[in-house]
């Protein structure tokens, strides 16, 4: 039977219209910022790409506060999961750590001398081959916060044309966006649907892992390829961002707690109690540590929470649009609506459908992953990159436009390894 829209889920549906737009006329607000210097902090804080979301899920309860009570708005957040964004908020924080960061930069230096290619490009090409793999193990997001604080003293800096950063931005996200398909538990749209199929990571690793490895080395390849007139160019750059030292019995403890957390990523409770054992260790071994990125990883939460909150209202039109698909039109379909919702929910709503075929089912999961970077909504993990890597860029901001066009060329890639291997 058709389901007829209620007003509240007609304006969710405009709401969450107006945030897309507004994510991606987010780098305008930047630029009025710099023109009219008396609204400044406004245009700024409208510019921040991981506010919009939760700026606009704000006037989407204050409107459900005012068409059905504020019973109803209050009872609706509460019946959504947060588990991903409280999740993503402490992993960004763990592994951005100074002692993480110095053992992941010390595994990268020795792993870069075994290259055939000049220092700085072996660990470019690392950042963007190796350490999006990892993240089947680490999970997605850990892996994009390792991958982007490697990446942001050698791409994301004066020196580098912009063009070329939107493509090394792109390829970081698709990259991360599939590299985590080797597990049943790593990336955020597998992980929806691993249960409801039955999907152990033996059959990830066979269905999807190694089409993704395969793709995962073309993109980075390539790009270092692109890279290698700019990168290791500019002297010792970036030199500052790197960490400092740390013993290693601490960068061993640090390591443990990031383990821990990924280990506990589906039980908050757990994970938020071994979150404050590690925030007590930092204040304990203080000289050791660099600043947490505390900031950064709230205003990702936000962002993501804001998502969950927006998108749990969209399934009236996502639906069916998703059920009415083949194989071949779910995949690009799949792979386009990753454009304007997060994956994780598209391939939610799929483990919805009763009766899905197998091939309609690997046809959204792979499209889901493949359209992983094509904006900064697409993949969960995603605004933690932007969030880290934006002040590398014009107006310390992110274009959604150029970071679409970025992205085309290895969302190719990765949709040919999906569909043609």
């Amino acid at each position: 039977m058709q389901h007829t829209a209620t007003p509240l889920e007609w304006a969710a549906a405009i709401v969450f219209a107006l945030a897309l737009i507004h994510t991606f006329t987010a780098k305008y607000f930047e630029a009025l910022a710099h023109r009219h210097p008396r609204h400044e902090g406004l245009f700024h804080l409208l510019g921040e790409v991981e506010v919009v979301f939760g700026f606009w899920a704000a006037v989407l309860m204050l409107i459900t506060a005012g068409m059905a009570g504020s019973h109803q708005a209050v009872s609706y957040m509460e019946s959504r999961q947060y588990t991903e964004p409280l999740f993503v908020f402490v992993v960004m924080v763990i592994a951005a750590s100074g002692p993480v960061l110095a053992a992941v930069s010390s595994a990268v230096a020795a792993l870069a001398r075994l290259l055939p290619l000049p220092d700085a490009l072996a660990r470019v090409w690392l950042a963007l081959a190796a350490v999006p793999v990892l993240g089947s193990l680490v999970t997605e997001p850990a892996a994009m916060t390792l991958a982007a604080l490697m990446l942001r003293p050698l791409v994301f800096r004066a020196g580098v044309t912009e063009w070329r950063k939107y493509a090394a931005l792109g390829v970081l996200f698709v990259n991360i966006s599939i590299g985590g398909t080797l597990t049943a538990y790593a990336a955020p749209p597998v992980l929806m649907v691993a249960a409801a199929w039955q999907w152990d990571t033996a059959f990830m690793a066979a269905q999807f892992g190694w089409k993704a490895v395969l793709a995962v080395l073309i993109n980075a390849s390539v790009l270092t390829w692109l890279l290698r007139g700019e990168v290791g160019q500019g002297g010792d750059a970036g030199a500052a961002d790197q960490p400092p030292s740390a013993p290693l019995t601490v960068q061993l403890v640090h390591l443990a707690f990031l383990a821990a957390a990924v280990v506990f990523a589906h039980h908050p409770v757990i994970f938020i109690g071994i979150f404050m054992f590690f925030l007590g260790f930092t204040q304990a071994y203080a000289r050791h540590q660099t600043p947490l990125i505390l900031k950064e990883a709230f205003l990702v939460g936000f962002f993501l929470a804001g998502l969950v909150v927006l998108g749990g209202l969209q399934q009236w039109w996502l639906q069916p649009i998703v059920s009415a698909l083949s194989p071949t039109a779910m995949f690009f379909g799949a792979l386009g609506l990753t454009a304007i919702t997060d994956n994780a929910a598209l391939t939610y709503l799929g483990s919805l459908i009763q009766g899905i075929s197998a091939p309609t089912q690997y046809m959204l999961v792979a499209g889901a992953v493949a359209g992983g970077g094509l904006t900064v909504i697409a993949n969960a993990p995603n605004p933690a990159g932007v969030s880290l890597l934006r002040r590398g860029f014009a107006d310390e901001s992110i274009g959604a436009g150029a970071l679409l066009l970025g992205a085309l060329a290895p969302t190719a890639v990765a949709a040919a390894a999906f569909l043609l291997l």
